[in-house]
């Protein structure tokens, strides 16, 4: 069996290689003897030192390269060493590192590029986000359950916009608010404005992953909030809410923003609940996940004014 060494050892052979430095014991040989190198006794070792069973063979080189990626040892704009050198490298057959990069391949970690090779993939929001959508969106018996999101994410989310909005997200909210009060007295559906403002919410605590997970709870809520908004006094109510968060926002009172929105979410569930057929889509038409509507001026990730929310 091969004895652990450096990844940078493996990429030796190609001059034109960037060399890489770590010697971590994560690309140490995968085998049924130790999964530890050196002699220091670990903290829980009897557990780690088990001899691997060879159905999670496959899995556990697959995150010993998972590390290495994360870690910037792998880069992504650099090909992952081939099948026979990483073999070699890890003391394994060539069948089970094929077998880990088909794994990492599944979950989006690596691709393939023909005539190029393997490579990782750049990390993104939208690869964490994903798998949430996808599980949420099939499963409208989750109702309740995404309720109970809602309850612990967006309180954090209006403490923090509390703190961190600017005076456009603010004018924002209040031109959203305002169009929701026109509506109110008109006796329009203001649907789109519902929407928008939990979205120019999110964009106000500045964070790309708090904006790409509120993206994926308004599109899981479209249908729920056409039900519960159609019920005797919900629009009200949803305008009461909002507007509490808004003022709490102009007072930059982070636990004043988290208390109104906190109570926003119970009113909506109270409301969800005497509805009893309100249920969340499991698709729209033609297999295609149900979006909400855009507001127009207004943009989820910074920049967009909110002109034009009247029309």
């Amino acid at each position: 069996m091969a004895d652990p060494v450096a990844v940078n050892s493996i990429n030796n052979q190609h001059p034109q290689s960037t060399h890489l430095c770590y010697t971590g014991p994560v690309v140490g040989p995968v085998g049924r003897r130790s999964l530890t190198s050196g002699n220091g006794r670990v903290k829980g070792a009897e557990r780690l030192i088990r001899p691997i069973k060879k159905a999670r063979l496959a899995e556990e080189i697959a995150d010993r390269i998972r590390v290495l990626i994360l870690d910037g040892t792998l880069p992504a704009d650099k090909p992952l060493p081939g099948e026979r050198q990483l073999a070699a490298r890890f003391g394994v057959s060539r069948g089970s590192v094929r077998d880990a990069l088909r794994v990492l391949e599944t979950i989006g970690l690596i691709e393939t590029r023909h005539g190029q090779g393997t490579f990782p993939h750049e990390l993104d929001v939208d690869r964490l986000v994903a798998p949430l959508a996808s599980v949420l969106t099939y499963r409208s018996d989750l109702r309740e359950e995404l309720v109970d999101v809602r309850r612990m994410f967006e309180p954090a989310v209006a403490r923090v916009a509390a703190a961190r909005h600017s005076e456009e997200d603010l004018a924002d909210l209040e031109r959203i608010v305002e169009v929701q009060r026109r509506k109110l007295k008109s006796g329009g559906s203001a649907i789109v404005e519902d929407t928008a403002f939990h979205a120019v919410l999110a964009r106000a605590t500045q964070n790309r992953v708090v904006i790409r997970i509120m993206a994926t709870l308004n599109d899981l809520l479209i249908e729920s909030r056409k039900l519960t908004l159609k019920q005797k006094g919900r629009p009200a109510r949803s305008l009461e809410g909002h507007e509490a968060v808004v003022a709490a926002l102009r007072r930059r009172d982070p636990e004043g923003a988290a208390h109104a929105m906190h109570n926003h979410i119970d009113q909506i569930a109270d409301l969800m609940r005497q509805a009893g057929s309100a249920r969340l889509p499991a698709s729209a038409p033609g297999g295609a996940s149900a979006r909400p509507p855009k507001l127009a001026g207004v943009s989820a990730s910074g920049g967009g004014k909110a002109r034009g929310l009247d029309r």
